[in-house]
């Protein structure tokens, strides 16, 4: 074990430029999801230059790729992100995660022997739009993995953080214009629907649960103040620690949206995305063997809440099917995720050590759980409930 570890660390330490470089040509030339064309070729070349076998455009996803290297023993599944914000960029880091993956997968290919294990990279596209690993998920691609993986950019080293499960409900308002001033008494205003929408969703906020949040936007408001509105749209989200609960606030969000149809006599369309990302499950030994790899590194973890400052992400889809781990690397302190601070700290140099970081802990792991069938029976035991 030491000298396959050595062989990691020497392998991350020479090929370190090469491997930020990556992140920072993804940061010089962001793709948004699904549009990831010249990401994936990228990350696609490097892999198959390093004796990986790739499959391009898989699960239907024009940009998802699936590369491989091994012959035998456990399947670990790498995820590398690559999407970008619209106008902002990489200012959720994807540019780290996609480069810390393949460098994690070029290590663990130089150091082990073919028949260790079945290391595999997979490129999830559109994770900002909760799309790609949904799509994987469904179509298969996670059906011969036995454990899975990814690290994200924070501004703290954090290796448990937990996230919510989010549906998504679009409502159109249908009601018939008029003059605003000349003949109101002819106009059934969809407009008015909208705000009683949200009218009754801020009143059901009393009565939802601590973890449950439920946030939205109007999409259409109609065309000019002197047209009652015969169209009206707004978005939501909702968010909840647990499916069921998801749920079941889902169905009260579209009750509020019926009453306000009925009370303004306009027709409504309720569009629910059944692409629904579920929340993260947590697999603490998975985790606990990561963080003695910092150790190994002699890395410090944060103790921030695992629960402090929930969002959402299409890897809790992963962590429902085979048992996921997804730390995070720091790249500077007090910085947020979203913000063009945060892009640009990407491609600093703790950026950079944030790469290396990534793929020496995620290599490292790998090599752990490869060689201790302990380790991996613990896992799974947890995964599985026992």
């Amino acid at each position: 074990m030491s000298a396959v570890k050595n062989a990691i660390l020497s392998f991350v330490e020479g090929r370190g430029e090469e491997l930020t470089a990556i992140a920072e040509e993804l940061y010089r030339h962001p793709e948004t999801g699904l549009r990831e064309f010249r990401s994936a070729a990228l990350l696609t070349d490097m892999l198959e230059r390093n004796g990986f076998a790739v499959d391009r455009g898989i699960a239907g996803l024009e940009t998802a790729f699936r590369a491989r290297i091994g012959s035998s023993g456990p399947a670990i599944a790498i995820l590398a992100e690559m999407d970008a914000l619209p106008e902002m960029g990489h200012a959720c880091g994807h540019n780290i995660i996609a480069a810390a993956a393949v460098g994690a997968a070029l290590a663990l290919g130089h150091a082990l022997p073919p028949d260790a294990a079945r290391i595999v990279v997979l490129g999830t596209p559109a994770e900002e739009l909760g799309i790609g690993k949904i799509e994987l998920v469904r179509k298969g691609a996670l059906d011969d993995v036995d454990f899975a993986m990814m690290v994200h950019p924070s501004s703290k080293r954090q290796v448990v953080k937990m996230f919510l499960g989010l549906a998504r409900v679009r409502f159109t308002f249908i009601g018939r214009p008029a003059h605003a001033a000349a003949y109101p008494d002819e106009g059934v205003n969809a407009l008015d629907a909208v705000i009683q929408t949200f009218n009754g969703i801020n009143a059901l906020r009393q009565q939802l649960r601590q973890d449950v949040r439920v946030h939205g936007i109007i999409t259409d408001g109609g065309v000019a103040p002197n047209i009652i509105p015969e169209k009206g749209e707004c978005y939501f989200y909702v968010r909840a620690d647990d499916l069921d609960e998801l749920e079941g606030v889902k169905k009260r969000v579209i009750d509020c949206a019926r009453g306000a149809a009925l009370a303004s006599g306009c027709r409504l369309l309720v569009n629910e995305d059944e692409r629904v990302l579920a929340p993260f499950k947590v697999n603490h030994a998975f985790s606990a063997l990561y963080s003695s790899q910092l150790a190994y590194l002699g890395l410090q973890e944060s103790t921030a809440p695992a629960d402090k400052n929930k969002g959402s992400s299409d890897i809790g889809n992963v962590s429902q099917v085979v048992p996921t781990i997804h730390p995070h690397v720091p790249i500077g302190d007090g910085l947020h995720i979203h913000s063009e601070e945060f892009a640009r700290a990407t491609i600093s140099d703790k950026g950079k050590e944030a790469v290396l970081e990534g793929a020496r802990a995620m290599a490292l792991t790998v090599a752990e759980l490869i060689a201790s069938p302990e380790w991996r029976q613990k896992i799974i035991k947890e995964f599985n409930g026992g």
